[in-house]
């Protein structure tokens, strides 16, 4: 099979039958199938299914229970079940109208040759169209996003002018999936700035929506912008905020207990345990949030969090005495401890990205519904 069409969907049964409809008349010859990845909580699982047994065109339903990362991971999905080579990606509401598919499945096809492996819909090129942006609030998010996007990336987007479309094919062998990390919304933007692609741009019109309401509100630009920022530097500046305030507290909590006539050892370990439960807390809550679905449950992760945060501190506990006891340094143990903690700061970071917030492949799986027709 040479494309899956992924839509991903949440509560569009009112557009499903129009969108298959438009698509097996569009696509004709070519071989195609529609996979909806859906997060649905109305009867749009039920319409796709009724649909689907009504056209000719091969269509597939994944309905996700537990809708982990939003519409970027109902994409990633799409992407792991897909059976074509390309994958192209369009939204279920019916602003990506079906009539664009041709073209974008044409020249992907026929740029195979020249390594293409990229092509998305833009509607700033001649010939594209934003018309269907139909209020201010998305007018300005949709410019908003482009120009910070291609502000904060201007070597991997120069040849992008729609960075933040919706509407593109990629060929599935040429991106790594584990390499995504869809916490947001705009999987071309995750796709751009995670690899050098080999991109072409075809005109794009987004028409105004189908039946249902609009998902955009002004609270996507507070996600895209957080995707924007960890594209471009990662968790790393909220992991040392909350790593400074908690090594503060360490200090504080050592330097009052000392002052209270704990032994500096004493005193390190107290103020260890204090700050390891309180670290993650404040990680669980303004850090990591968007990933706690995705990653192991909530005691294995603390499990994993205060396990490695205590052995750091005991290494470092060691380290801080035999320092002061072999080294002499008594009258500067708040500096050594300081010292420590930054190197503690880093491996911590590594861990908890690489371990305990981790993205489990099949952390959705016994949750999902996934109907093949």
């Amino acid at each position: 099979m040479d494309v899956t069409i992924i839509v991903p969907t949440f509560n569009e049964s009112l557009n499903v039958e129009e969108l298959v409809s438009r698509t097996q008349a569009a696509v004709g010859s070519r071989s195609v199938e529609i996979v909806f990845v859906d997060d649905s909580n109305d009867d749009t699982p039920a319409v796709i299914l009724d649909v689907a047994a009504r056209y000719a065109v091969p269509v597939r339903l994944i309905h996700r229970d537990v809708p982990v990362d939003g519409l970027g991971g109902a994409v990633l999905e799409g992407f792991r079940v897909a059976n074509g080579r390309w994958a192209v990606v369009m939204d279920g509401d019916l602003q990506h109208p079906p009539e664009m598919l041709p073209r974008l499945i044409d020249t992907a096809l026929r740029g195979e040759a020249d390594g293409v492996n990229l092509v998305a819909g833009s509607r700033f090129v001649e010939g594209g169209s934003a018309e269907g942006l139909s209020d201010g609030v998305r007018v300005f998010f949709s410019h908003f996003g482009n120009g910070i996007a291609k502000l904060l990336f201007p070597r991997k987007l120069a040849k992008s002018t729609d960075p933040m479309s919706g509407f593109f094919a990629v060929r599935l062998d040429a991106i790594d999936l584990g390499s995504l990390k869809p916490r947001g919304f705009k999987i071309l933007l995750e796709i751009l700035c995670r690899k050098q692609m080999n991109l072409v741009e075809v005109p794009a019109t987004l028409a105004p929506r189908g039946g249902g309401e609009s998902k955009a509100d002004i609270k996507q630009v507070g996600r895209l912008t957080r995707q924007i920022v960890e594209l471009r530097i990662g968790r790393m500046p909220g992991f040392a905020l909350i790593g400074f305030i908690g090594g503060i507290a360490n200090l504080a909590i050592m330097w009052a207990l000392q002052q209270a006539g704990w032994t500096y050892i004493e005193a390190a370990i107290a103020a260890a345990v204090i700050t390891i439960v309180g670290n993650f807390i404040a990680q669980e809550h303004f850090l990591y949030h968007d990933l706690r679905a995705g990653a192991r449950r909530l005691w294995s992760r603390f499990g994993h969090s205060a396990g490695f945060n205590a052995i750091e501190s005991a290494v470092r506990t060691f380290v801080l005495w035999a320092a002061v006891e072999l080294l002499h340094l008594h009258s500067h143990t708040i500096l050594t401890q300081a010292a420590l903690l930054v190197i503690g700061f880093l491996l911590r970071y590594t861990y908890h990205e690489r371990v305990v917030y981790r993205q489990l492949a099949d952390v959705d799986a016994p949750a999902q519904a996934k109907t093949s027709l």
